[in-house]
């Protein structure tokens, strides 16, 4: 295998996904080192870039590199170069930590980062995100001194964003006199970095220190970014011991980013950490009509009643389904029938996931390093069970296949058995981060 091509071609295939600044700081003087046993080795040229790419785009660079050669098991990052922490530091390319962020949204308020449009008239409440609504309102009646931090995680597109945002801006609302700021976790690290570039580390620590509330986004990439961490560590003590409040949101829950250190995961529990989930169906309803009211359109309910069972994504999705309608409503200049909005949405709709059992259970036995007949014969071989378990509760939560279906295909178990099975993965994911690691890295090779 000639891994130099290999490494070009992933490239220009990666680099067509992202901004030119965010390829040239991250994937500049990387390479392939070497290939053993279908473990890719791939050169980065500091500590810092090691983990940014661990965290930020592990997903990317393993399925690229999967789609070009079928042979790979796993991808392994090595430091190329032995440096001391400034000097690591210093090798990212200056131009992109001085660049600006992406053009950000034309509402957004330049002195603190946040939305004015992210406000709570309206964020529609249901089960779905209760919980973190009803936190959010304690803070902002005691702001420092409830559930200080307030960690929030959940799906993308499920309200985050606009939950945390709209937080900063009813305190603004409330308390004049106090000091918002919202950003996201790549920002933090990058004025960080520059900081340490310039030698003015005490003047970033002022820089935040100085806010009565700070919002930090996209908390996840923080995992094994040790220097990060620590300043973090120390910008937090800092606000709780001044009764400051300080608000984090991630896409998991913190006991499930890799290597986040111990002392931050109790720093996190020693406040609020809360979930959103999906929405059902009937505060999908809700958000339609509240989007609606925006466009100063009448859809008609039934038409609001199928959009609302047929997208069952994210919010995000849901908004993005209703944008195509509102789009082509303008543009036929009159009201569309439910038979046009169903074709409409025909092709825009993210298709369900769909896969042959027996390859679900050819990728599990290939991560386990198992013969494929195994998952089917009866054994109590602990390996072999977990593997099984694992391909059960796969083909149920990521495929909606039926318990007596699956039960059947794998050498004809009774339904209450895959139904346990299930369950015991669902439990061992909640106290096991190398189990939740082990299905992220299988689920890749289902895309």
């Amino acid at each position: 295998m000639n891994t130099k091509q290999l490494w070009k071609n992933c490239l220009m295939e990666m680099e067509a996904g992202m901004s030119k600044a965010n390829f040239s700081t991250w994937f500049k003087n990387t390479s392939i080192l070497k290939e053993d046993t279908g473990i890719i080795y791939i050169g980065v040229p500091n500590e810092f870039v090691r983990d940014w790419l661990i965290n930020k785009y592990h997903k990317l660079i393993t399925k690229t590199i999967a789609n070009a050669y079928e042979n790979m098991r796993a991808v392994e990052y090595t430091i190329t170069k032995t440096e001391n922490n400034r000097q690591e530091i210093s090798s990212i390319d200056k131009t992109y930590i001085n660049k600006e962020l992406p053009l950000k949204d034309l509402y957004t308020n330049p002195e603190d980062n946040l939305n004015p449009r992210y406000h709570f008239d309206s964020f529609i409440v249901g089960s779905f995100n209760e919980l973190a609504y009803a936190a959010a309102q304690a803070i902002i009646d005691n702001p420092g001194t409830k559930y200080n931090p307030f960690f929030i995680y959940g799906g993308t597109g499920l309200g985050k964003t606009h939950l945390i945002q709209a937080v900063g801006n009813k305190i603004k609302e409330k308390y004049p006199n106090k000091k918002v700021h919202y950003m996201t976790l790549e920002k933090f690290a990058t004025d960080f970095i520059s900081s340490l570039q310039s030698n003015k580390a005490n003047s970033f620590k002022e820089k935040y220190r100085k806010y009565d509330l700070l919002i930090i986004d996209d908390i996840q990439f923080i995992g094994k970014m040790e220097k990060i961490q620590e300043e973090l560590f120390h910008t937090f003590n800092t606000f709780h011991e001044n009764n400051k409040q300080i608000i984090f949101s991630s896409d998991k829950h913190p006991n499930y980013i890799p290597e986040l250190a111990d002392r931050l995961k109790s720093r996190f529990a020693a406040g609020m950490i809360v979930d959103i989930s999906a929405p059902e169906y009937e505060p999908r309803l809700a958000i339609l009509k509240v989007k609606l009211k925006e466009f100063d359109i009448d859809l008609g309910q039934e038409i609001l009643e199928y959009v609302a069972l047929a997208v069952d994504g994210n919010i995000r999705e849901l908004e993005g389904s209703l944008n195509i309608i509102v789009c082509q409503y303008r543009l036929k200049n009159r009201p569309l029938t439910l038979v046009e909005v169903k074709n409409l949405l025909k092709n825009n709709m993210r298709p369900k996931k769909n896969m042959a059992i027996k390859d679900v259970v050819k990728i599990v036995s290939e991560h386990y390093k198992l013969e494929e007949m195994s998952i089917y014969e009866k054994t109590r071989k602990k390996e072999i069970v977990k593997a099984r378990q694992v391909v059960m509760y796969l083909l149920r939560e990521d495929f909606n296949v039926s318990y007596p279906l699956i039960g059947q295909k794998l050498g004809g178990k009774d339904h209450t058995t895959v139904i346990h099975s299930c369950l015991k993965i669902k439990a061992d994911l909640k106290s096991d981060p190398q189990l939740l690691q082990e299905l992220e890295q299988i689920r890749i090779m289902f895309k």
